[in-house]
């Protein structure tokens, strides 16, 4: 911005994101980082065939065995959902992620509007195909973006941009 530039910030929201995650995929990814044998093999039992039930007063429900998702509660959940997710940005060819457990935020800079709207696009079809790959959705009801730049430089543009992901409108 201090160069007259202009930014675009993506804030992503996944749909139920701790609850989602892939544990093959997340197995696979803890390999890729050098978990092996033992360690690998406690992962996965710490992961796979686990169940709930819920419990209401004093009426409880089935096991139901969980396919997907961390722990929430555990002190492992958050860790393990952030090497989940930590490939995010290689998938960005234009832009800087910034990430804190399960939000993510975009940035593109440019220096001006259409390119700016051009790469902000492209990104969020990079970071489609990244979350179809692993299993992940977004809420794009939640998702948002904004763009930033200096009142004089901003004035400039009359119109606003689209950004859209699947066919979908982000909201500004």
């Amino acid at each position: 911005m201090d160069a007259g530039r202009i930014n675009g910030v993506l804030f992503l929201d996944l749909c139920k994101a701790f609850d989602t995650v892939d544990h093959a995929i997340l197995i696979k990814k803890l390999s890729n980082y050098g978990i092996q044998d033992k360690a690998l093999e406690w992962f996965k039992s710490y992961l796979f065939n686990r169940e709930q039930y819920c419990k209401v007063n004093r009426a409880t429900s089935s096991p139901r065995k969980l396919n997907c998702g961390v722990p929430q509660g555990s002190n492992l959940g958050p860790l393990l959902f952030l090497i989940y997710v930590n490939d995010l940005p290689n998938c960005l060819e234009n832009s800087h992620a910034a990430m804190y457990a399960d939000d993510t935020n975009i940035t593109v800079g440019s220096d001006g509007l259409n390119n700016l709207e051009k790469t902000l696009n492209h990104e969020m079809s990079n970071i489609h195909q990244w979350l179809v790959s692993n299993k992940l959705t977004l809420n794009v009801e939640k998702t948002e973006y904004m763009v930033i730049g200096t009142h004089k430089r901003l004035s400039r543009f009359s119109q606003d941009i689209t950004v859209s992901i699947d066919g979908k409108v982000i909201k500004q």
